[in-house]
C-alpha cells in the first residue's frame, strides 16, 4: 500500500501525468469549439513551461498578471499574453506591452496614465459586477471595498475609444450556474456598454473539468450570451481547470511524534511551503489510501492506532493538518501521496526555512517518468543574492 508507485522518482516530487492533462485539455477544447469561445491558460494556477508543447496542441493563448508571466507567455508559450495587473508600473509597462496582445486596466486612472503607451494592443477595463458566490473572503474579488475593477457607477456613458473590452473575474472553482448568475449581474450593471465593446473576458474559476460540472449547461449559457451580443469575443481563462486532478505530490514519512495521544507523521514536505492553499482556503487534501477525517468525523478518533495528523517539516507551528485514517500504522520511510497537487502549488511554493523544494516530473503517456527539474541549495541561496 505504501510502496512508491512512481519508480526512479526523487523525493519529494510533484508528478504531472500526461494522460490526465490531455484528458482535461481535450474537454476544454471541445467546450471552446462547441460554444464558440476561447479558453486561455492562466499562469497564476499553472506555469510549468516545459509542458507547454502539450498545451499548444489544444490552445493558442495564455493570461499573465505580471511582466514575468507576460514574458513566459511570449518567450516560452510562443504567443503574446492577455495581461491584467492590479497596478502597472512605470519601469515595466513598456516591456509588458511588448509581450501582450491584450491589456486590461484595473482602474480608469491606470488607463489614463498608460493608454498612450499601449499602441498596437487591445485595451480593456476590469469591471466589478459587485456579485460573487465565493464563500472564502480571501478569494473574493467582489467583496465590498475590493481593490479590483471599476464599478458601473464610475464608468462614463461613452467609453474612451481605446477601450475595446471588459475583463471580469469573480469565480473560484465555481459552477456553470454561478457563471449564469454572474452574467445576470454583469448585464444589469454593464449592459449599456456590452454592445459597444469587442471582447468580454470572463476570467478564471470555471472548474469545467470537475466530474460534477454541468458542461452542457455551460455551453448553452455561452451560446446564449454570444447570440445576444454577437459583437463580443468571449474569453475564459481558468487555471485550475487545466491542471485539475492531473497528478500528486509524493512525499515520505521522516518521523512520527506523539503528544497527548495525538500522533503526527512528519513528512519531507510542508503545507505552508508546498501546499499553501490547504492552509489558506483551508481544505483537507485527499491522501491516497487514507480516509480523510474532518471536523465532527475526527472527534473521538484522534488517538486510534491508524489515525494521524500530517505535519510539514517547517518550524511554523501551524504547518500541519489532520486527521487521516490509514489502513495500518505508519512507519518512517512510508510513502504519502497527496492527490491533485498540480494546480496552485508550484506557482505558490516558497523556500521558507530553506526547506528543499520538491522536484518536478512529467509522467509520459508511455509510462516513462521525466524529471523536469531538481532543486538545490543554490536555488535557495540565489533568491537572496
Amino acid at each position: 500500500m505504501y510502496t512508491n508507485p512512481y519508480p526512479n522518482m526523487p523525493s519529494p516530487c510533484y508528478i504531472l501525468e500526461e494522460e490526465k492533462l490531455r484528458r482535461n485539455l481535450s474537454l476544454i477544447r471541445s467546450i471552446a469549439d462547441r460554444a464558440g469561445v476561447e479558453f486561455i491558460l492562466a499562469f497564476k494556477a499553472f506555469a510549468l513551461w516545459k509542458t507547454f508543447p502539450i498545451f499548444r496542441e489544444y490552445i493558442t493563448h495564455t493570461t499573465a498578471s505580471s511582466l514575468y508571466e507576460a514574458r513566459l507567455a511570449f518567450e516560452e508559450f510562443g504567443s503574446k499574453a492577455h495581461t491584467y495587473s492590479p497596478a502597472y508600473e512605470e519601469g515595466t509597462f513598456d516591456d509588458i506591452v511588448k509581450c501582450s496582445s491584450h491589456i486590461s486596466f484595473n482602474s480608469l486612472t491606470q488607463f489614463e496614465r498608460f493608454a498612450d503607451r499601449a499602441a498596437g494592443v487591445s485595451c480593456g477595463l476590469r469591471i466589478n459586477p459587485e456579485y460573487s458566490e465565493i464563500e472564502t473572503d480571501l478569494y473574493n474579488p467582489c467583496a465590498p471595498g475590493s481593490r479590483f475593477g471599476v464599478l458601473a457607477k464610475d464608468l462614463p456613458a461613452e467609453l474612451p475609444s481605446q477601450i475595446e473590452g471588459f475583463h471580469c473575474h469573480c469565480h473560484c472553482e465555481s459552477s456553470s450556474y454561478a457563471l449564469e448568475n454572474t452574467l445576470t449581474h454583469i448585464e444589469a450593471k454593464f449592459g449599456p456598454w456590452l454592445s459597444k465593446v469587442k471582447w468580454l473576458n470572463l476570467g478564471g474559476g470555471h472548474l469545467v473539468t470537475r466530474a460534477d460540472y454541468d458542461v452542457e449547461h455551460l455551453i448553452g449559457v455561452l451560446q446564449n450570451l454570444r447570440a445576444k451580443y454577437p459583437n463580443l469575443q468571449i474569453i475564459l481563462e481558468p487555471g485550475s481547470a487545466f491542471a485539475w486532478q492531473t497528478g500528486p505530490l509524493v512525499s515520505r514519512v521522516v518521523d512520527i511524534v506523539e503528544n497527548h495521544g495525538i500522533k503526527t507523521a512528519i513528512l519531507n514536505v510542508s503545507f505552508t511551503c508546498h501546499m499553501p492553499d490547504c492552509l489558506e482556503m483551508p481544505y483537507w487534501p485527499r491522501v491516497r489510501g487514507a480516509e480523510t477525517l474532518e471536523g465532527e468525523d475526527a472527534a473521538g478518533h484522534e488517538t486510534e492506532d491508524t489515525v494521524y495528523r500530517l505535519g510539514g517539516n517547517s518550524c511554523l507551528s501551524g504547518d500541519f493538518m489532520g486527521y487521516w485514517r490509514f489502513e495500518r500504522p505508519l512507519a518512517i520511510g512510508d510513502t504519502i501521496i497527496f492527490e491533485d497537487m498540480i494546480h496552485y502549488t508550484t506557482v505558490k511554493t516558497n523556500m521558507f526555512n530553506g526547506i528543499h523544494h520538491p522536484s518536478l516530473a512529467l509522467l509520459h503517456a508511455d509510462g516513462t517518468l521525466e524529471v523536469l527539474r531538481n532543486y538545490a541549495y543554490e536555488d535557495y541561496r540565489d533568491r537572496m543574492d
